[in-house]
């Protein structure tokens, strides 16, 4: 077996990443022990820090996507679980029950507060066996010197980060409708949603150390490498909008041309006094008008949910339709897959195929 260096142990993990976790835990730790130092006035041959530290900058560092790894659990988890620690400690005088005791209540303190870190368990126990310095210290040990610490160190984190080019504090920013909607972008609506997350969750009933944005993110990642070895027949179901903006028959044309620019969209449906889909205009048709929607609305191209999506490929490549309507038997409006849905779900099963689209009968 060939000799690796920094074989990782974490998924995603590198030998980069590895080396940056090192150089930014030797910059954060040195310096987060020379500045309270000094704020302290203890000069700079003192560092002072608590150990609890060293476990924070591992993870802060090495895994900065980690929720327990946020600024909010590296300040709150070491200052409350300290808090927690020189609490017990002042009431119970068994050092062996005052120490289990103060681990148990940072963890639920940590987990009420939403800050949970696990170098908090530390300093829960340095709160209890840190000997006479914290002990002299008192109540104050909570926030000098670990809250000092944990305040620094973060603050350095971030810099370091910064400079480095990650993403930290790690904050997910969900993919948005370009439309101003409610729907999910076109990649996101194929295969599985939101709620099969937290389903798939609750059925393993284990916490993970990852972030549940993040979680349903890989799983996306993962589809869409599944899809290079596997393809199925794409429905329109499987893709269409189904928070459709329309417009009523009667409506004027201003206000038609209005929907479309508020919405960044280039079809819209048109629907009579029961809802169904009478017609759609577009800024083509609604040009010069002054009348009402349905003095210049044009018929519309409609399909059923249960139509393969890739049928649609003439009609939206045709030069002069943008849209198509999924409708009901009864022409009551389900959907809208437009040129950029289509043109997504043809991305993923050329992926898929390795071979050139064609459209399906």
């Amino acid at each position: 077996m060939a000799f690796r260096l920094f074989v990782p142990i974490l998924a995603g993990a590198t030998l980069r990443e590895r080396l940056l976790a090192c150089i930014g835990a030797t910059v954060g730790i040195a310096l987060t022990g020379l500045i309270s130092g000094l704020a302290m006035g203890s000069g700079p041959h003192v560092a002072l820090l608590v150990a609890p530290m060293g476990a924070s900058a591992v993870l802060l560092f090495a895994v900065p996507s980690s929720p327990l790894a946020q600024p909010w659990s590296i300040i709150g988890g070491n200052t409350i679980s300290a808090l927690v620690g020189v609490t017990v400690a002042h009431y119970v005088h068994s050092p062996v029950i005052a120490s289990g005791l103060a681990v148990a209540l940072a963890i639920a303190a940590m987990s009420f507060t939403r800050s949970l870190h696990p170098p908090g368990g530390a300093a829960a126990l340095t709160g209890v066996l840190g000997g006479p310095a914290v002990a002299a210290a008192g109540f104050l040990f909570p926030f000098v010197p670990v809250a000092l610490n944990s305040v620094i160190l973060v603050t350095l984190g971030f810099l370091f980060h910064k400079l480095s080019r990650r993403n930290y504090p790690h904050v997910h920013v969900p993919a948005a409708s370009s439309h101003g909607t409610a729907d999910r972008p076109p990649a996101e609506r194929v295969g599985f949603r939101p709620e099969d997350v937290d389903a798939a969750l609750a059925a393993l009933d284990e916490t993970f150390d990852i972030d549940r944005e993040d979680i349903e993110r890989l799983l996306r990642q993962v589809e869409l490498q599944a899809m290079v070895r596997a393809q199925r027949t794409l429905l329109c179901r499987d893709i269409m909008s189904r928070d459709v903006i329309s417009v009523p028959e009667n409506a004027s044309a201003e206000e038609a041309r209005k929907q479309l620019l508020d919405h960044n969209i280039r079809t819209l449906p048109v629907v009579d006094a029961e809802a169904k889909l009478v017609g759609a205009v577009g800024l083509r048709e609604l040009t010069g008008a002054t009348g009402m929607v349905k003095e210049v609305m044009s018929k519309a191209d409609t399909a059923s949910p249960d139509m393969p999506a890739m049928s649609l490929l003439p009609v939206l490549t045709d030069g002069r339709s943008h849209a198509v309507v999924i409708v009901d038997a009864g022409r009551h409006i389900l959907g809208l897959i437009t040129q950029t849905d289509l043109l997504a779900a043809a991305a993923r099963i050329q992926a898929a195929d390795g071979a050139p689209l064609k459209a399906v009968a």
